[in-house]
């Protein structure tokens, strides 16, 4: 294949556990608007280790999972940028983004169900469209150092789970055997917990698509696996969006149908599933890593996640403090040459280890990246 752009891209994921009950004062409720109170102040030490690692890593596109979201999140993403980003951070060199995408996602949006069947339909945590305590919660925001053809993103946050042929959403079934939603519930849920973004950006002269997102976690449900069912179908939404013949049921926010109309993409995102431990469905994470159209050959690895684990052959893999690969950067084969890769877990001996001891210091999960070079 031949080079379209000899210079390396570096494309990153990295959920930043930047929501607000990472801020909240024990024993206050929450409201939504911590996260953008500290971001004013610049002097957050969480979001100053998030920024450092940033800084360190230096992405060109990064994609940050649960950075809340609220109508003026533009202005809380300029203040990350202008307040933590450019200022240095420890060793760090500061580092800008001239370009970023953020939008709603369905977390914390009142569903106006039970959906939880505890007796009350309260509008948020289990009774929202996604798992959230306010609209926004666990939002996303991809920063770019390359222009975002705005225009043309396509979001699916309103796509319905009833939609999808062949969906799991008819097979979540209550002890008795009763459908575990009601008639009314299975009309209205939407099947992304977030919201899927498609989000073309110019390369010099290239376009790259990002095809982002973070399906709900597979636990923190009963023996009808409804969240482990709905992350297996927001994951196989991804690997029929980009499989030609299988996304003509797809619509996007705007009301255009079918999938994947580009050369190259770069899925990211925290999956929260694992072809090799967790709760996750298999078929759902190993069905996109086999896609005939993701090269999944290079995974990324880490020497801190491998001593995290010595006696896990998969150890080196892991994205997420817990153990496991959660966290994903998966290339197109068309169009991409990938060159290196890497996950931002430093070793217990390491001087940057501070930064990764714990969700504390900065968050749960690791920075995955890879680098790649436009092809023809």
């Amino acid at each position: 294949m031949a080079t379209a752009n000899a210079q390396t891209l570096r494309v990153a994921t990295f959920n930043v556990s930047m929501e607000a009950t990472n801020y909240v004062v024990e024993g206050a409720s929450v409201s939504g608007q911590e996260l953008f109170d500290n971001l004013a102040t610049g002097i957050h030490p969480q979001i100053q280790n998030i920024a450092a690692i940033i800084q360190h890593v230096r992405p060109d596109i990064v994609l940050l999972n649960e950075f809340d979201y609220t109508p003026d999140s533009n202005k809380g993403v300029q203040a990350f940028i202008q307040n933590y980003l450019q200022r240095t951070q420890g060793k760090g060199q500061p580092i800008d983004y001239s370009y970023f995408y953020t939008a709603p996602v369905n977390t914390g949006v009142d569903s106006g169900l039970d959906l939880d069947k505890d007796g009350i339909a309260s509008g948020k945590g289990a009774d929202a469209f996604g798992f959230g305590f306010y609209p926004g919660h666990y939002g996303m925001v991809v920063l770019s150092r390359y222009p975002i053809d705005t225009e043309h993103v396509r979001t699916f946050q309103h796509f319905l789970w009833k939609d999808m042929p062949d969906n799991l959403l008819t097979s979540i079934k209550d002890e008795q055997g009763q459908d575990y939603f009601s008639q009314e519930a299975q009309q209205i849920l939407r099947l992304s917990s977030k919201s899927y973004w498609d989000l073309p950006i110019q390369i010099n002269g290239q376009t790259l698509h990002i095809l982002a997102a973070h399906p709900t976690p597979p636990v923190f449900d009963g023996p009808e696996d409804r969240n482990g069912k709905r992350n297996h179908d927001e994951i196989r939404f991804w690997s029929d969006y980009i499989t030609p013949g299988k996304a003509a049921y797809i619509y996007d926010d705007k009301g255009q149908t079918g999938g994947f109309r580009g050369e190259r993409f770069i899925l990211v995102g925290d999956m929260n599933a694992s072809v090799d431990g967790g709760n996750a469905m298999v078929s759902g994470i190993g069905g996109l890593l086999n896609n005939p159209a993701v090269n999944s050959s290079i995974k990324p690895t880490s020497k801190g996640g491998e001593a995290h684990e010595p006696a896990n052959p998969n150890a080196q893999y892991f994205t997420a403090h817990w153990g496991m690969r959660a966290d994903y950067v998966l290339p197109s084969k068309q169009g991409l040459k990938q060159v290196n890769q890497g996950v931002f877990w430093p070793t217990k001996t390491d001087a940057d280890y501070p930064l990764v001891e714990n969700r504390k210091m900065s968050s749960d999960h690791r920075m995955v990246w890879i680098d790649v070079e436009l092809t023809d």
